[in-house]
């Protein structure tokens, strides 16, 4: 980009993620940024030349390239943002902004003019694709406002901000579907203290990334611990318990890579009742089975099968009111 920005006579500089300040841990596929120290970009930016700064990539501090993994391009921008002390970070990606729905989905889903960083920050969580929900914990953490937007036109995208002081006009913001995870369940494990540190402790420190998690009753002794896990971690995350069936003594090891997750994302839920009551009762209206069920603030998240996902998020973008207004047009 850099050679292409002098070939039409624009002055740039070009910047690795090291001369660019960026500073990791030394997880050489999902580092994560420590520091950033922008000085080299900030001298080219007053110089009056364009920066192109290379994404996704930084220094460890062991002084090795590290690669920040998905969402790193988008991370980058956001703590370079940061570390410039920039007004604003804009994120262009292949879509106008964020939605109230996957439009592939919810036919009638809208973009969201304005959300806030914790309500964005759930739906990324539970699988909306864009931003990328790690840039999105930065800029909440250092209050960077994001302007996600269209790199093909110059239409005005989404704005993530603080609450305003309108936060509670819209209950829900968005219904999220997500076809990305697996389950494991773990059958009859001990019931004991300090089990279920040790299979989560084990898990983590072989980078699988654990969401929900239920366990059922204790019936005599026993247990059974089900959580959900990305599906490109399933193996991963199967092979692990299986090394640990000695250490936690269950019967049995089983996964299911073919549910999925609908979930309702809006901070006004946390002040209006019966938000969990309508979902379930759409769902149920709709045929649809609930197998987990996982919650926050702001977020109701239930675990279904896979080939519900599309028909639960059409039905629930209808029914909280989140359908673009038809024209009366035919």
């Amino acid at each position: 980009m850099c050679m292409a920005l002098h070939d039409i006579g624009v002055p740039a500089d070009s910047f690795t993620g090291s001369q660019a300040g960026f500073v990791t841990d030394t997880n050489h596929q999902k580092a994560k940024i420590l520091t950033v120290d922008p000085y080299r970009v900030r001298e080219s930016v007053d110089a009056g030349r364009v920066a192109v700064v290379a994404g996704a990539q930084g220094v460890s501090t062991d002084n090795n390239v590290t690669f920040l993994g998905r969402g790193g391009s988008d991370t980058t921008a956001v703590a370079l943002a940061h570390g410039l002390n920039a007004d604003a970070c804009e994120l262009f990606t292949d879509v106008s902004g964020v939605f109230t729905s996957d439009p592939r989905v919810a036919m009638a889903a809208t973009k969201i003019p304005q959300i806030s960083f914790d309500e964005l920050l759930e739906m990324t969580a539970v699988g909306c694709p864009k931003p990328a929900m790690r840039s999105v914990e930065v800029a909440r953490a250092y209050g960077v406002p994001l302007h996600v937007r269209s790199a093909f036109t110059w239409e005005s995208g989404t704005w993530v901000i603080e609450e305003g002081p309108d936060v509670e006009k819209a209950i829900i913001k968005g219904i999220v579907p997500d076809t990305s995870q697996a389950k494991v369940t773990l059958i009859r494990v001990k019931d004991e203290p300090g089990i279920a540190a040790a299979l989560f402790r084990t898990l983590a420190d072989d980078n699988v990334n654990v969401d929900m998690i239920v366990q059922n009753v204790s019936d005599h002794g026993r247990t059974d611990i089900s959580f959900t896990v990305p599906r490109q971690d399933l193996a991963v995350a199967s092979a692990t318990c299986e090394q640990m069936a000695g250490t936690l003594s269950f019967d049995a090891v089983t996964t299911d890579s073919t549910i999925g997750r609908v979930s309702v994302v809006g901070a006004g839920m946390a002040s209006n009742p019966g938000v969990a009551a309508t979902m379930f009762e759409v769902l149920a209206a709709n045929k649809v089975n609930i197998g987990m069920i996982s919650t926050s603030a702001i977020r109701i998240s239930c675990v279904v099968d896979e080939a519900d996902v599309d028909r639960a998020t059409v039905a629930l973008h209808t029914a909280f009111g989140l359908d673009a207004p038809t024209t009366g047009i035919p």
